[in-house]
């Protein structure tokens, strides 16, 4: 069985400031999500200020955002539990990338689909400021009581301590230490043989790729081609992202003097009918030579966008990773 519904949180924070933050993640470049995605977003927290919160089910879901039918099924059709993790992981890169300081976090809970409303840092860090202000109260953690006639006297020193004494012997003590320690030091060099340098290590760059994944363009000006377009870039930065020999860069966020040579990865996809075409390739940034490029032809007829989506991304990264030509990329310096 598939986990839909989990343990739900109220919304603790106002809705006016959850609509708030919730319009600062859509209008925000970081948020890699689709439209798909974001109408998913806006219904789900939309339901759960409403008090609808247990009702936010894979059927109804499904329903309202991606226009099913009755006779959808969780089982057969995963749509909703799919978007749903590609939400989670957009939610948690924004939070990452920009959003740290925002004074809510909106997340989603696995095992079910009601977003859960949280203080961010932003929030946090007011109520932790103004704590120090506030003066403790008699019968209050930090409230010193003092009976009478125990008010220290004038006139009346406290006894000397163990650690009063230690405080002006052991400073000259380690200064005179430290004084011996560097006459040893050069005597060593001249009894001692010199031992060669160590062989610096080996730099991890070399066995790294860099790669740029760029947006795919959609041809044919379909919303389903669009729709597909951003969906694939999405799934094939996420699988990327957790090959270990290879780093995925953000379009647009370097400079390629500093960052070396790189591969970018291009694609264009076409949808005719039921049937898709998709054109894929792997340039070179320093000299435009193709490195990698393939073609990819599938019928939809027969399943979703989203698995054909996931199937296409899992294999263009297994063939990406395992091309034995990406060492032409060359490391970066």
């Amino acid at each position: 069985m598939v986990p839909e519904e989990g343990g739900i949180n109220p919304p603790r924070q106002e809705p006016e400031n959850v609509r708030a933050q919730l319009d600062r993640i859509l209008a925000s470049p970081e948020f890699l999500a689709p439209e798909r995605g974001r109408r998913f977003l806006q219904y789900i927290v939309e339901e759960a200020l409403e008090g609808h919160g247990d009702q936010l089910k894979a059927f109804t879901i499904a329903q309202a955002v991606f226009g099913r039918d009755a006779s959808f099924d969780a089982q057969n059709d995963p749509v909703v539990r799919i978007e749903a993790g590609r939400i989670r992981r957009a939610l948690e890169r924004y939070y990452l990338v920009c959003g740290s300081s925002d004074p809510i976090e909106i997340t989603i809970p696995k095992g079910g689909y009601a977003p859960n409303f949280s203080s961010g840092e932003g929030g946090s860090n007011a109520g932790a400021a103004a704590a120090p202000n506030r003066q403790a109260k008699p019968g209050q953690p930090g409230h010193e009581l003092r009976r009478p006639g125990h008010e220290r006297q004038p006139g009346h020193e406290r006894p000397m301590r163990y650690r009063d004494l230690l405080l002006p012997i052991g400073i000259p003590a380690l200064f005179g230490t430290m004084a011996v320690l560097a006459l040893i030091r050069p005597l060593e060099s001249y009894l001692s043989p010199s031992k060669p340098p160590p062989a610096p290590a080996a730099s991890t760059s070399k066995s790294t790729t860099r790669i740029v994944v760029e947006p795919f363009a959609a041809l044919g000006g379909t919303a389903r081609g669009s729709d597909f377009a951003k969906g694939l870039t999405d799934q094939l930065i996420a699988k990327l992202m957790k090959v270990d020999s290879i780093v995925v860069l953000a379009p647009g966020r370097f400079d390629m003097k500093t960052i070396g040579s790189l591969l970018t990865l291009q694609g264009s996809t076409l949808v005719e009918g039921t049937v898709l075409h998709l054109q894929v390739r792997l340039i070179n940034s320093a000299d435009g030579a193709v490195v990698w490029a393939n073609q990819y032809d599938r019928d939809l007829s027969d399943q979703t966008i989203l698995d054909v989506e996931d199937e296409i991304a899992a294999k263009i990264t297994m063939e990406i990773s395992n091309s034995r030509k990406l060492s032409g990329a060359g490391p970066a310096p």
